[in-house]
C-alpha cells in the first residue's frame, strides 16, 4: 500500500476510524450469528480492534498534544464498505472482512515505515500488522466451516454447548 502521499495526522486519523468501524463490524456480525463460540471470537477481535484504536490515539496525541482528535467521516483507506443485510450470507461478510484485514495488515506495515526503524512504535505498527493477519485467520477459518454449512443449509443451535 502506497500511502506516501499523505501526512502522518491523516494516516493516524485514518487508522483510528479504520479501527472503530472494525470493531463495530464484528461486534454487529457477532449480534447476528446463532453459533456462541464464533460470537465470542468475533468479540474477542473487535476488543482488540478497540486496543488499536486506544494506541493511535495516544499516538495521535503525542504527536499533536494541541489537536483534538476529530475523526473523519470518510478516509483514503480504501476500507471495504460493508452494509449487511437480512440475507447477506455469512460466508460473504466474513470474506469482506477478510479482505478488511489484509488492507489493515498492510496500511500498518506502510504506516511503521513513518517511524525510527527498530523503534518502538514502529514495532508495536509491526505487530500490528501481524495481529491483522492473525485476525485474517481467524475469519478464513470460520469463513471455511461456515462454507460447510451453507452448502448443506445445516444448522445445530447446541453444536458448541459444553459438558
Amino acid at each position: 500500500m502506497n500511502i506516501k502521499d499523505f501526512d502522518l495526522e491523516e494516516l493516524l486519523l485514518a487508522a483510528i476510524k479504520s479501527e472503530i468501524d472494525s470493531k463495530n463490524l464484528y461486534l454487529e456480525i457477532a449480534k447476528k450469528t446463532k453459533n456462541g463460540l464464533f460470537s465470542d471470537k468475533l468479540k474477542f477481535i473487535a476488543g482488540e480492534e478497540k486496543k488499536h484504536q486506544i494506541f493511535i490515539q495516544d499516538v495521535y496525541k503525542n504527536h499533536y498534544p494541541r489537536k483534538k482528535i476529530v475523526i473523519p467521516d470518510k478516509t483514503f483507506v480504501p476500507l471495504p464498505k460493508i452494509s449487511i443485510t437480512g440475507d447477506m450470507k455469512v460466508s460473504k461478510i466474513l470474506k469482506i472482512a477478510m479482505d478488511a484485514e489484509q488492507i489493515a495488515s498492510d496500511f500498518y506495515k506502510s504506516l511503521s515505515d513513518y517511524f525510527e526503524k527498530g523503534s518502538k512504535l514502529q514495532n508495536t505498527l509491526l505487530y500490528f500488522s501481524d495481529m491483522e493477519n492473525g485476525h485474517y485467520k481467524i475469519l478464513e477459518m470460520e469463513k471455511e466451516s461456515i462454507d460447510r454449512f451453507e452448502e448443506a443449509d445445516v444448522y445445530w443451535p447446541m453444536v458448541h454447548a459444553g459438558p
